[in-house]
């Protein structure tokens, strides 16, 4: 039986070769000739198995078509399988009709076989059979198989539909492949990070052992650095900047001439040619680079780090230029972090004027002064501030006409005693004399040029320059702040935009007045007072100033510092200034203003002025009582400082301290106090008595109450004795003292933030009269009422039901646990019992 069946077996010939085209196939004319030459070469050719051939085709013929064509497309697919690398398995779950099983030829020359999951009709499931079946099949069912063969022939244009379907399935698997080859890349990126990393690395170790043989590695940095992996940048530019560090030399690298290329030098003077060059070049790209990454926000952190770093460790070397105009550039910037960098890499170059002999200083302020202007004094406050940081010799102001007053004679001598030694001379002696002149002169100059040191004359020129260009700015921002028009909205005024750069400007002037040239200090003063809010005319309204109090207080401290540094030359009256600070005092708003600036216009103005007129001092004494007692107690301290200080040198003032309903008025002009005068000569203060003192006797702080108390010991003294002193602090410092002690003893923030509401609420609180009460509409409706009230109270009645639940639920969840402890007591001491008892029996 076995024997019938395998001769029953249908046995396909095997695969013809691939068609060639008759035009694809290029037959040589020596291969003609090989053939034709030699009939040898065609016997085998004419002598072919004809019976051989013919048992392999004639084994097909007599068998089932329908047979025949499965057997054909089984081979197909187990040929298409194997070529796709999918395992066999999937056969038996997968079978496609044999229509569409069918290979597709795509535009490209690929040929695709198609695949479709397996049919849950029951046409299809009758239609599958196993391998046993189909060797044992009947004619019965090759007829029925030759049924959806000739259904599949109709339809064709369903198989078309189908065969454009799955063609566009096709790019499904490219899909699917092009996500593999994204996770490979991702998973390659990696490694090439760390490669470069290391590769960097190398290269930097490389440079810092051996600059010099090692030096065109910068190269390689710099390629590796233009990566396109933004981690890579980062981590070459950061490489760059610590070997840029360490290899840059302490002098500039001059451009070599043509003659000195032209001439012959050694090996080691071409080498060191040979690195300069290349660092010079390799310094510059690095430069640009960062200059064009500083623009993209990715690399904007990274790029100004290594620019200030650059510019703080090497300010002498090459391109300087470049690096202080972006620094300077960034010195307004809205990010903090970059802005603080700045300004703090350009007054470690103001500090520091020994690494490039002050030349990078006066560029700095230069470009600070051109960057004002262009920005119309409209940047932020830093940019002017870093100022305070530079450095003047103290003679500067000295006159050089007087050192050359004692100089001529020298001079003259010098030229004599050289007039007459040079008479006897040849011309030959003239002649080596000037050609060891010259060779003096240039070895001169080629020290001065390496060396850091500068000549007096030199270092006074370079400081010069200097301060014209910071009172250049300087006087660029007053004049802007007082040509800003009052027109503008009061929004604004109040938001202190308008000049975000007077509050520095004020402080370097104060710190810098002594250096001011005599020729501008009228101006100045008349510039500070206007300014400080002051009208000429008593009695005129004063203009919307757009400064505010400290602001104000400030011009009043500074034209105080300048008339003191110039005592002798300068004769100004500033009683306008006592006038504008008496007013000043009562416009004060402890969260609005600063109060160290106060505390600094009482110590400048009062507490280090000469005796006050006694009037004036009286009208001071009594608004700073008045102060102290409205205002904290950092405030009030630094006001009973000054008040203590106008007691002891105004001897006559200590009527105010006694219990006198006429105080001091015999002695002054006016008989009664005017609180509100804005002239202290016009106050009367002299007629009053300082009651507030004995309030700030029981003042909460110890530090306010012992001065207040100290100050009343002075009514009982001698007009030539003084009080037991407490502080000997002036007001700025007793201000600092008390306002750090309060910030480390404040309360926790619950407190803080309950004042702060308190405070809110104050201030939204308005007074309404009863008129504008009266015109209000107070119409309400009823229905609307009722129905809020009644989800209001709905709302309480639960809270308070869920309140009573709660309890309940809590009570019973602790009574469930106490039983439960019970049993558990329960169960050990039944243990307990059953041990002792077999213990006994035992």
């Amino acid at each position: 039986m076995g024997k019938r069946k395998d001769k029953n077996k249908v046995v396909l010939p095997p695969e013809l070769p691939p068609e060639v085209d008759d035009d694809e196939v290029d037959v040589s004319d020596e291969d003609i000739a090989f053939y034709a030459g030699d009939s040898k070469n065609v016997a085998p050719f004419r002598h072919f198995d004809q019976k051989s051939i013919d048992r392999y085709v004639k084994r097909v013929t007599g068998r089932d078509e329908g047979e025949v064509e499965r057997l054909y497309e089984e081979r197909q697919k187990r040929k298409a399988a194997e070529s796709s690398g999918r395992p066999r398995e999937e056969d038996d779950d997968l079978e496609v009709d044999p229509v569409d099983a069918l290979p597709i030829k795509t535009l490209q020359g690929d040929i695709v076989y198609n695949r479709a999951k397996k049919a849950r009709s029951e046409d299809n499931s009758s239609s599958v059979n196993s391998k046993s079946q189909e060797e044992g099949a009947d004619a019965k069912h090759s007829v029925k198989k030759d049924e959806p063969k000739g259904k599949s022939k109709i339809k064709k244009g369903d198989d078309k539909v189908k065969n454009t379907q799955s063609q566009t399935e096709i790019p499904k698997g490219k899909l699917h492949s092009d996500v593999l080859d994204e996770v490979k890349e991702e998973l390659s990126t990696e490694e090439l990070f760390e490669k470069k990393k290391a590769q960097l690395a190398e290269l930097g170790m490389a440079m810092l052992e051996d600059p010099e043989s090692n030096i065109r590695s910068l190269n390689d940095m710099l390629s590796i650095s233009n990566d396109k992996d933004q981690k890579v940048v980062k981590l070459g530019l950061m490489s760059l900047l610590a070997v840029f560090k360490d290899i840059i030399p302490s002098y500039r690298i001059r451009q070599l001439t043509e003659k000195e290329l032209a001439v012959e030098v050694s090996k080691e003077v071409k080498k060191t040619r040979y690195y300069e060059y290349t660092l010079i070049r390799c310094y510059k790209a690095y430069l640009q680079k960062l200059v064009s990454l500083e623009k993209q926000p990715q690399f904007y952190h990274v790029a100004v780090r290594c620019m200030c770093a650059l510019l703080d460790t090497a300010p002498h070397f090459n391109f300087r230029e470049s690096l202080l105009a972006s620094v300077v550039k960034n010195l307004s910037s809205s990010d903090d972090v970059v802005r603080k960098m700045c300004c703090e890499t350009i007054r470690s170059l103001f500090v520091n004027e020994g690494k490039h002999r002050g030349e990078a200083t006066i560029e700095a302020v230069r470009l600070i002064a051109d960057h004002v202007k262009l920005n119309d004094c409209q940047l932020h406050p830093d940019s002017i501030e870093v100022f305070l940081s530079l450095r003047f010799d103290e003679d500067l102001e000295k006159d050089e006409k007087e050192e050359e007053k004692v100089k001529p004679k020298k001079n003259k001598r010098r030229q004599n005693q050289e007039a007459l030694k040079q008479l006897p001379a040849s011309d030959k002696k003239k002649t080596r004399q000037e050609l060891i002149s010259k060779a003096r002169e240039e070895v001169d100059a080629d020290l001065r040029a390496v060396s850091f040191t500068l000549d007096p004359k030199e270092r006074k020129r370079i400081q010069k320059e200097t301060l014209s260009a910071l009172f250049e700015s300087y006087f660029r921002i007053l004049k802007h702040s007082m040509s800003v028009s009052n027109s503008r909205s009061k929004a604004n005024n109040a938001s202190g935009g308008l000049h975000p750069l007077l509050a520095p400007c004020l402080d370097g002037l104060g710190k810098f007045s002594h250096l001011i040239d005599l020729d501008f200090m009228g101006e100045l003063i008349s510039c500070l007072k206007k300014l400080s809010g002051y009208s000429d005319r008593q009695g005129q309204i004063p203009n919307d100033n757009t400064l505010s109090v400290s602001e104000r207080l400030q011009c009043c401290i500074v034209a105080f510092k300048v008339w003191r540094s110039n005592l002798e030359a300068l004769n100004v009256d500033l009683q306008d200034f006592f006038v504008q600070l008496y007013n000043l005092i009562l416009e004060y708003r402890p969260d609005r203003d600063r109060g160290e600036v106060l505390a600094d216009a009482l110590k400048t103005l009062l507490w280090e002025g000469k005796q006050q007129d006694m009037l004036r001092a009286a009208a001071f004494i009594k608004r700073l009582a008045t102060f102290a007692l409205s205002f904290g107690s950092a405030e009030a301290i630094a006001a009973l400082v000054t008040l203590k200080h106008l007691l002891q040198k105004n001897s006559k003032c200590r009527n105010m301290l006694e219990n006198d309903s006429g105080g001091g008025s015999l002695s002054c002009l006016v008989a009664k106090y005017n609180p509100e005068a804005e002239d202290p000569y016009l106050s009367g203060a002299l007629a009053s008595v300082l009651w507030e003192l004995s309030l700030l006797e029981k003042h909460y702080d110890n530090s306010v109450s012992s001065m207040a108390s100290n100050i009343l010991s002075m009514a009982n003294l001698n007009p030539t004795q003084n009080p037991v002193p407490i502080l000997n602090l002036n007001p700025l410092e007793a201000y600092r003292d008390l306002s750090t002690e309060r910030e480390l003893s404040k309360p926790p923030g619950k407190a803080l933030s309950l004042n702060l509401k308190k405070k809110r609420r104050g201030k939204e609180f308005v007074a309404l009269s009863p008129d504008v009460i009266q015109k209000a509409d107070c119409s309400v409706d009823k229905d609307v009422l009722k129905e809020k009230l009644q989800s209001h109270f709905t709302v309480l009645r639960g809270i308070s039901e869920n309140e009573r639940l709660r309890a309940e639920l809590n009570h019973t969840l602790s009574s469930i646990n106490m039983y439960k402890e019970y049993k558990k007591q329960k169960k050990k001491n039944r243990k307990l019992k059953t041990a002792r008892k077999k213990i006994a029996r035992v």
